[in-house]
């Protein structure tokens, strides 16, 4: 189970447009693009309204703010790709918090530990995930290509809770189920 901002559709279409002509490594079905804020590998089914409780107050605490697909990396490191991913530049409202999409992502995490829902070990590092490759393969080529793509900036007014299904999805992959929309405190006052 994973807290994730979903990009809107538009945004969706205008990636897999830049993608669909550059056959090469396995890119991700466009249904399964998102931006995790937290990883919990485990949850108990009894957990899961205790955790949408305190996503829906970390949700309260912040005001929608603007993303954007550009720039992209591989992990673990370029020489051995296993993942290409798309970067994201934030934008704060009115010019607060720099970084907003770090600031949920640490709220989400902190909800999932008080509800008893271990997030795994791993940092925050904001990404969408593009393709899954080898390990074995250098991904400077495609890192160039990548790096010519921007998408439209759009507004994250709301975070999901998602249930993942492993070798459920296409290709064997994970298929994946919101099980709750949390939005974020609308501007000037507290949503509901």
């Amino acid at each position: 189970m994973f807290v994730a901002v979903l990009p809107p559709e538009h945004v969706r279409a205008e990636l897999e447009r830049f993608l669909e002509p550059r056959p090469g490594p396995a890119w991700t079905a466009p249904s399964q693009w998102h931006l995790t804020l937290t990883f919990c590998p485990s949850v108990d089914e009894w957990r899961i309204d205790q955790l949408v409780d305190r996503l829906a107050a970390v949700g309260r605490k912040h005001e929608p703010f603007r993303l954007r697909l550009a720039g992209a990396g591989a992990f673990p490191s370029v020489e051995r790709a296993r993942v290409l991913w798309a970067g994201v530049e934030q934008h704060g409202v009115d010019g607060h918090r720099e970084r907003p999409l770090d600031a949920l992502a640490a709220g989400a995490r902190a909800a999932a530990n008080a509800s008893g829902c271990a997030p795994d070990g791993a940092r925050f590092r904001p990404h969408l995930t593009l393709a899954r490759m080898s390990g074995r393969d250098n991904a400077t080529a495609w890192l160039r290509i990548l790096d010519t793509f921007g998408s439209s900036t759009w507004a994250v007014d709301e975070v999901v809770l998602v249930d993942s299904f492993l070798g459920e999805g296409p290709r064997g992959r994970a298929r994946h189920e919101v099980v709750e929309r949390i939005p974020l405190r609308s501007r000037g006052g507290s949503r509901s």
